[in-house]
Parts: C-alpha cells; sequence; structure tokens
C-alpha cells in the first residue's frame, strides 16, 4: 500500500470514529438533559455531540486492530511467556482481550487495571470454559496492553 493510500485509510477510520463518538455522544447529552426539557434535551445534544465527537476521534487513532493483531501473531512464539506446545489460538483470546478493554480502561497504566481486568477475564470466562485461567493469559493480556500504551501502533499523546 502506497502513502498516500494510508493516509486516506487512517482519516477515514478516523472520521469515522469521530462521526460515531459525535452520534453516540449526542444521544447521551440529550438522555442526561432531558429533565430540563426540550432546551435541557438541545443543550445535552450538543455538548455531547462535541465530547463524543473528541472521544470517537481518540478511539479511531489508538489502533488498527489488524496491526495489531500482525504483531502479536507474528511474534508471539518468540513470547518470553510462550510455552512449547501451544499456538496462537491459545494466545489469540489474551490479545484481543486487552485491546478490547484498552478504550474502555482510558490505556491507564497496567498496574493500575490489572485487578479489575482480571475480573472481568473472569467473568468473561465463566462463559468461554476453554479460555486459559488468569495465570496463563495474563503475560499475553500484559504484553497487549503496553504494547498499546507504548504506542506500538499509532497511540494517541493521552494513551502514553
Amino acid at each position: 500500500m502506497n502513502d498516500e493510500k494510508k493516509i486516506l485509510d487512517d482519516s477515514g477510520k478516523q472520521a469515522l470514529g469521530t462521526g460515531a463518538g459525535a452520534a453516540a455522544g449526542a444521544v447521551t447529552g440529550a438522555a442526561v438533559g432531558a429533565p430540563g426539557g426540550p432546551i435541557g434535551m438541545a443543550i445535552g445534544a450538543i455538548a455531547g455531540g462535541v465530547i463524543g465527537a473528541g472521544a470517537g476521534d481518540s478511539i479511531a487513532e489508538t489502533a488498527n486492530v489488524e496491526d495489531y493483531r500482525a504483531h502479536f501473531q507474528r511474534d508471539y512464539s518468540g513470547a518470553a511467556y510462550f510455552r512449547p506446545g501451544t499456538t496462537w489460538d491459545d494466545y489469540e483470546p489474551a490479545y484481543e482481550f486487552a485491546y478490547d478493554q484498552f478504550e474502555e480502561y482510558h490505556g491507564r497504566p497496567w498496574a493500575e487495571v490489572e485487578p479489575d481486568l482480571r475480573k472481568e477475564w473472569e467473568v468473561e470466562r465463566a462463559d468461554r470454559p476453554e479460555r486459559a485461567d488468569w495465570a496463563e493469559a495474563r503475560p499475553a493480556v500484559a504484553a497487549g496492553w503496553n504494547y498499546l500504551r507504548e504506542g506500538g501502533i499509532k497511540a494517541s499523546p493521552d494513551k502514553r
């Protein structure tokens, strides 16, 4: 892919994230402003749209999931936590989990979010018992999390 096409692709993702964030923010703002009547809803929708656009832009800039996945799929077997006899399928859920949770926790430091992530992993694991337990998944989740925080792929400045 040439650089010009990549720039267009990235701006499209950013515009999509900004638009989605603005729409979600407007709906939320309108709901919050509802007790104030129609005027409160209008003010809430405008404020929510502006705030949501910024949040959507941040989400769009955080990471390209394809690049993230390719990085770990290429390198997982060389990681210090790799266990002989395991495959990509054993690690992928942990990397995916880190990626999915990163925005929700606003990219805070690993040590700060690990207890919450562990709880969330265990809740999700209850529905997916084939997943590794936290002790086995933790190093891959941490690797994914830290990769995103360190800007391994297009992280926005507020994520570092």
